[in-house]
């Protein structure tokens, strides 16, 4: 339990959050009120690179980040750091190849965009996934590891609590819009990654060195815990050809495709703005392997050694220690009090932080991508309150499938085994549409239709008949698998139903692989060619030294 001082910082915290989030969306608006709409969703496209860069880690790193690679760095070192470094490839196509697609279609949705390059049934479609995975992946699958945390913290029943912070949040986040949003992730993200430090160097002063860690790991003949590529056969499910083709297809469609991601590059000031932001995203990836995963690793092996008392945990199914629970058991630990209220509102940071950035991108789609096209004569004002209502109805939602997603023997591998069901179709049209002129709008409906069908019954078949040959594929294969099936569904019917561009979507597609470095660029280091060239080296280098 908490002591009187952990308990007023987290307070304080909480509220001060609340009223800056109030503060920074009201008066930002009434400095502009020429767009009502725009500056709502879009924060008036006024952002600059750093918000963007801050903004698109807090909304990406969540309260399921700090508590699920923890755990996973308990239970299999650092392999699932993959999921931080890999992102950096990914968000360099988003800088090069896709940022000038959507700044220069003034696009507020992404749903939007695959309209003008596509058509409306495909705009439709992807608006309906986008709400329902933010729902489930950015908002329920938050609340879930935010609930534990709370639990295992204050004692209080997890749904009661997580409803409060959440309530809380929604407060700013419908009232302020997309303003509220950036400037709060923009101080959440910098409270998360100070928790994070100093629960990292606490682990690691505890175990007294990356020596004595290894020395321990060398003990237990545990050594590939270290190892972020693991051989064929590894019992992680994970070998490193899994991650080279199965990771791009989830991350693509997350950090490329996805309207929650994205909608912070939409409300770029400009197009190197936009291609500069999620640049920066990428260096700030490098840390979570560090931060997050390490400090599980950590743990285990002060487990092993004496330091940590992992008895409170209990025992799962398997007979293994029970690690949901892990990151706070830490903090508890490890910390002494005032630094533990640190680390609390660090968490509660990532919570907030990726429930305020799904509900705005849920109230945009709805707002522009369903209620606009039956109602084009709407106001600004019918807008706003649509994607305000549609906002609490999708809070409501979520808090609904607790209980169902609490199943997960880990929250991480539950978000991504939704993911690799969710992402292919979705990841092939847009990089076929991006990429390939004779993608037409007919092949990316039906493959976005079909696609979703086949990833909705293997995931069935997966859970209900787990000993089936398909619930044998580790599920970033099965993404990988299902991506390929989806390229050829739409190579074949863009063959049966030809292309027919109109003005705008000829204008959506490139038309040479050298055309993307062409575009405006700021001069020395801030330029995208350099900085995305840097960042490859960057993540060379690491993953040649954790190989």
């Amino acid at each position: 339990m908490l002591k009187s001082l952990d308990l007023s910082i987290t307070i304080l915290y909480i509220l001060g959050i609340l009223v800056i989030g109030l503060w920074a969306g009201i008066s930002h608006r009434r400095k502009s009120k020429a767009n009502a709409a725009g500056e709502y969703f879009l924060a008036g496209k006024t952002l600059k690179w750093p918000a963007i860069g801050l903004a698109l880690f807090a909304t990406n790193i969540s309260t399921v980040h700090l508590v699920s690679l923890a755990q996973s760095g308990f239970d299999s070192g650092l392999l699932n750091g993959n999921f931080e470094w890999m992102a950096a490839f990914t968000l360099i196509l988003l800088s090069l190849f896709f940022v000038p697609f959507y700044i220069k279609s003034g696009v507020a949705t992404l749903p939007d965009f695959l309209e003008k390059r596509y058509d409306r049934s495909s705009r439709d479609w992807l608006a309906i996934i986008s709400v329902v995975s933010a729902i489930i992946i950015h908002i329920a699958f938050s609340m879930l590891a935010g609930g534990i945390v709370l639990k295992t913290l204050f004692g209080l029943n997890m749904y009661v609590s997580v409803i409060v912070i959440c309530i809380i949040t929604a407060i700013y986040t419908i009232i302020g819009g997309l303003k509220a949003v950036v400037v709060t992730e923009s101080i959440q993200t910098v409270v998360l990654l100070t928790g994070a430090f100093i629960i990292s160097y606490a682990a690691f002063h505890k175990m007294g060195g990356w020596g004595p860690m290894t020395e321990v790991l060398k003990s237990k003949g545990e050594l590939d815990k270290l190892s972020m590529m693991r051989p064929h056969g590894d019992s992680s499910g994970m070998p490193w050809y899994t991650v080279f083709l199965g990771y791009p297809i989830l991350g693509i469609w997350y950090w490329c495709a996805d309207q929650t991601i994205v909608q912070r590059v939409l409300g770029a000031k400009d197009e190197n703005h936009a291609r500069i932001g999620p640049l920066f995203c990428g260096f700030i990836k490098i840390l979570p392997v560090f931060i997050f995963v390490l400090p599980g690793l950590l743990a285990y092996t002060l487990a092993q050694s004496g330091h940590l008392d992992v008895s409170s945990l209990g025992l799962d199914d398997k007979g293994n220690v029970n690690s949901k629970g892990i990151y706070t058991l830490m903090i508890t630990q490890l910390l002494p009090s005032g630094l533990i209220g640190i680390l609390v509102a660090a968490l509660l940071s990532g919570l907030m932080s990726q429930v305020s950035g799904a509900l705005n991108s849920i109230s945009t789609m709805v707002s522009y991508d369903m209620y606009q096209r039956y109602r084009p004569e709407a106001s600004d004002k019918q807008l706003i309150r649509i994607g305000k209502i549609s906002a609490g109805v999708a809070m409501v939602f979520s808090l609904a499938l607790l209980p169902m997603l609490d199943k997960y023997e880990s929250i991480f591998s539950g978000i991504n085994d939704v993911i690799a069901h969710i992402a292919p179709p979705i990841t092939c049209v847009f990089l076929l549409g991006v990429f390939w002129k004779g993608a037409s709008a007919q092949s990316a409906k039906l493959t976005l239709w079909i696609g979703s069908a086949l990833g909705v019954v293997v995931f069935a078949i997966n859970k209900i008949f787990p000993e089936t040959l398909i619930g044998h594929i580790p599920f970033m294969m099965m993404a990988f698998y299902l991506f390929c099936t989806c390229v050829i569904i739409q190579i074949s019917f863009s063959y049966i139903y030809p292309v027919q561009h109109t003005e705008e979507s000829s204008q959506l597609y490139w038309k040479s692989p050298l055309e993307p470095l062409r575009g405006p660029a700021w001069k020395g280091l801030g330029n995208y060619k350099v900085l995305s060239g840097l960042l490859l080296l960057v993540t060379g280098v690491l993953y040649y030294i954790f190989r």
